[in-house]
């Protein structure tokens, strides 16, 4: 399943972590996220241990481990630079943090307050997150990225129900995010300006939009998937819809049981990193193809599923 539950654990204890203090507070202007050069894939696995953080090179070599936790990493998102990484960690007790470590792992620091933060994902300045909160009421914020300055962006309407994934587009004027209603409802594509307001839906419920979506380096479409949890025994397809809701098109056409879930672009917008799962079998591969669907290359068989790919840039000197 890629729909989250919203976590109604409380937090019981306190994470303790080692820290090292010197990560950058900023990064540098939007052209550091979109275009430049490809660099390394990260995405979150389960080996057998729970999830943790893995990235790889486009060719398929160079599997590394990142995170070695007790809790289970996802949602991963690149800095600007290239040089930092945002994920999420889930605890035992139910507590979700948001967490922030450079490329190779080291300097881990957890910027939660509350316990109930998720699914981070940089701005195009370098120096903020937005991440999905499971306080009530339950909303997209923005935080900068040392942790303070915080703010409500949106406000979901229903108890026990979410908005997760925030993107901030790479011309930073609007962010999107997936929208679960109420319980058996489909997830919608919504947005929002940075500013929080002029909330309005991209994707409607029907499709079932995948909680994990990404922006185009021109801020002109984005890649997602739609029947995301085989709904009616559709299969999971990515597609390309753009930013105003128009022109939806299929990139996969996976039947029975078979699905491709989306990932992200890739730094010089040529490319769409996606996995293929097949249920039956239990099998997962991790692709990249043009943003047309076109010249479909597999860039590594795996024994875990890929979950939540997001492709970095090579980090700057």
């Amino acid at each position: 399943m890629v729909r989250r539950t919203a976590a109604a654990a409380v937090l019981t204890g306190t994470l303790t972590l080692l820290t090292t203090a010197g990560l950058v507070a900023s990064e540098g202007p939007a052209r550091a996220t979109f275009p430049g050069p490809n660099g390394r894939i990260v995405f979150s696995a389960n080996a057998g241990s729970g999830f943790e953080i893995y990235s790889i090179g486009t060719d398929g070599t160079g599997l590394r481990r990142l995170t070695h936790l007790a809790g289970d990493a996802t949602h991963p998102d690149w800095s600007p630079s290239g040089r930092r990484i945002t994920f999420a960690l889930q605890l035992k007790d139910g507590s979700s943090h948001v967490m922030v470590m450079r490329a190779d792992g080291r300097n881990l620091r957890d910027l939660t307050r509350s316990g109930f933060e998720t699914q981070p994902s940089f701005t195009p300045d370098g120096g903020h997150l937005l991440f999905a909160c499971d306080c009530r009421p339950q909303g997209i914020f923005m935080m900068d990225d040392d942790g303070t300055d915080r703010h409500r962006l949106t406000t979901h309407g229903f108890p026990n129900e979410a908005d997760d994934d925030p993107n901030v587009s790479p011309d930073a004027r609007t962010v999107t995010f997936v929208r679960h209603q109420v319980d058996g409802e489909l997830q919608a594509l919504l947005a929002v300006d940075l500013s929080g307001a002029h909330e309005r839906q991209v994707v409607p419920y029907e499709r079932d939009v995948a909680t994990t979506h990404d922006w185009a380096p021109t801020s002109r479409q984005l890649v997602l998937t739609v029947d995301a949890d085989y709904p009616g025994g559709r299969s999971p397809n990515v597609a390309t819809v753009r930013r105003d809701g128009s022109h939806l098109r299929l990139l996969t056409h996976y039947a029975g049981r078979y699905g491709a879930i989306a990932g992200s672009y890739s730094p010089d917008g040529r490319w769409v990193v996606f996995r293929v799962e097949n249920l039956k079998t239990r099998t997962f591969r991790l692709y990249r193809m043009h943003p047309d669907g076109s010249h479909r290359v597999l860039v590594a068989r795996l024994p875990f599923s890929p979950r939540q790919p997001d492709w970095g840039r090579r980090p700057l000197p």
